[in-house]
């Protein structure tokens, strides 16, 4: 039963990886596509700041799916360190 429970836990931290990166390379670029006005230079930083894609309106998800997995496996290690 443990073993499943390390199993659930793993996979549920790399989905809550992978579901986050998708979220953040399904956004597009961070550059081109606005025009610049005179006097701002070239820069990769999002219209509205570095902050943009940072939301956890939009990362609660993946977060969560992480959180769910570290509890299980610290659940798990919890167990094998109190048995011995």
């Amino acid at each position: 039963m443990l073993v499943i429970i390390s199993w659930v836990g793993t996979l549920l931290v790399i989905a809550g990886v992978l579901y986050s990166a998708w979220q953040v390379l399904s956004r597009g670029p961070l550059s081109g596509g606005r025009r610049l006005r005179s006097g701002e230079g070239r820069t990769l930083e999002p219209p509205r700041g570095p902050a943009r894609s940072l939301g956890l309106a939009r990362e609660w998800p993946g977060l969560a799916l992480i959180g769910l997995g570290a509890i299980l496996l610290l659940a798990r290690a919890a167990v094998m360190f109190i048995s011995g």
